[in-house]
């Protein structure tokens, strides 16, 4: 699957069928109630072990719960790349709005339908349809590959990619090169770019859930105090909506504007040429947008809220949950204390809950940034090639310190549309997207093979 016929018209028959397969099993991870997906995991084991026989005679698998990490030995001493992925994958909402339904795995002419078909299972078999070809080609990888595949990286990875890293720690693995999920290349979502633009992302942002609560003595609706707790609550809600934490331009967004450049627009590409001295002002102009606001800020989004059982009954309780992407350069601690500082109000208590996790640490693209731009060019020879930050949280986060180069990316093009398929409705890979994905990996096994 490496020619530009394959790029241009997809996957065959059989290539899609495989990523389809593994599709069927619901190996869902939900917040909140038991495990109910174990026999899915196990089907899809037993599918990729069925689907790739060199693999599984070839390389050495350990298993953490479900999450897998297998072990590609080199020809000489150290460790050349961790390529990471997740088998697990998010709750369906709606079925009933899917056109096809959401675990039935179905393929067309253009499409492999179902939850997981973009995040992630796509990468886990196109990481794995690529290293068997290598194998049957008589290739090995002139240092240790290992290949990470979580089970629980939707619900934190706690018990997959926390233990796998750890492993790896214990090993004193130190790689060259470390690739997760988060970039990809769009088209007709970066404001005044016509080209396509690949976004080699180099990190992530942090989160915090904050838990703000209320408590109240009650009574009859008829006669209320000045303030029920569902009031309260309500308004350092809105005091915190209203008042986000600080716009900032960081090294990280300044680096992926500035490569973003040639593409945009004149008005656009003067503004950014102005950058680092008009950073304030380009941020401004970012906000006016929730997804280029995600990176010139800690974003604030209040998710739940709870309160009150009666209409005609005070309530004695209220709280709302409050969710914080944390830009570099904030913490978990600095979320906390603008809490604190925007509520203004002793009565309500301010706590974080759930796990968090800092940003992630940037020191620049690394010394292997430019392998992987050269091979996302030869997938999408169009592509503008920038870097960026990814806005959720991945397994990577486990791994940030064991690797030279870290970069989130997968080179399928993706529009507005198909970007509100991931964890929506009628999630989708179109047969072309596959075959970047195997010919991404393809190539960059190439280049681990390769004297």
């Amino acid at each position: 699957m490496t020619s530009s016929t394959h790029l241009a018209t997809g996957v065959d028959d059989d290539t899609a069928e495989r990523l389809a397969q593994a599709l069927r099993c619901a190996t869902v991870s939900a917040d909140t109630g038991p495990t109910t997906a174990d026999a899915a995991f196990e089907q899809l084991a037993a599918h990729l072990e069925h689907c790739y026989p060199l693999v599984h005679a070839e390389l050495e698998l350990r298993r953490f719960g479900h999450s897998r990490l297998y072990r590609w030995a080199g020809t000489e001493t150290g460790t050349a790349a961790i390529l990471l992925a997740h088998m697990d994958v998010v709750p369906v909402d709606d079925e009933a709005r899917w056109t096809h339904p959401p675990f039935a795995g179905v393929v067309d002419d253009e499409f492999v339908w179902g939850r997981g078909a973009i995040d992630d299972k796509s990468r886990v078999m196109a990481i794995l349809e690529a290293v068997e070809a290598a194998l049957a080609a008589g290739k090995r990888p002139r240092r240790t590959v290992f290949l990470a595949f979580g089970h629980d990286e939707e619900v934190f990875g706690t018990t997959g990619a926390a233990r796998m890293s750890e492993h790896l720690r214990s090993l004193d693995v130190r790689a060259d090169l470390l690739v997760d999920e988060g970039g990809v290349v769009t088209t007709g979502i970066a404001p005044g770019v016509r080209r396509p633009v690949a976004f080699l992302m180099l990190g992530e942002k942090g989160l915090a859930t904050v838990r703000l609560a209320v408590t109240d003595v009650g009574g009859h609706s008829s006669m209320p105090g000045r303030q029920t707790a569902v009031g309260r609550i309500a308004r350092a809600v809105a005091r915190l909506q209203d008042n986000p934490m600080p716009l900032r331009m960081t090294p990280a967004i300044e680096d992926m504007l500035t490569r973003t450049r040639p593409a945009m627009s004149g008005f656009r590409r003067a503004a950014v040429g102005l950058l680092p001295r008009a950073g304030a002002a380009v941020a401004r102009v970012m906000a006016a947008h929730p997804q280029t606001e995600a990176l010139v800020r800690t974003t604030t989004a209040p998710t739940v809220i709870r309160g009150g059982v009666k209409a005609n009954v005070l309530p004695q309780s209220a709280e709302a949950l409050v969710n914080f992407r944390i830009l570099p350069g904030d913490s978990v601690a600095a979320v906390l204390e603008h809490c604190r500082r925007v509520v203004r109000d002793d009565g309500v208590a301010i706590e974080p809950v759930g796990l968090s996790s800092e940003p992630s640490d940037i020191t620049g693209p690394g010394p292997d940034f430019d392998v992987l731009a050269d091979i996302a060019r030869t997938v999408v020879p169009e592509a503008v090639i920038s870097t960026g930050l990814v806005p959720g949280a991945t397994d990577s986060r486990y791994y940030d310190d064991l690797a030279a180069t870290r970069c989130n990316f997968a080179p399928i093009i993706l529009d507005k549309a198909d970007l509100e398929r991931i964890h929506g409705t009628d999630e989708r890979l179109s047969r072309p997207n596959y075959a970047r994905l195997i010919t991404f990996n393809t190539h960059l096994l190439t280049h681990l093979t390769t004297p």
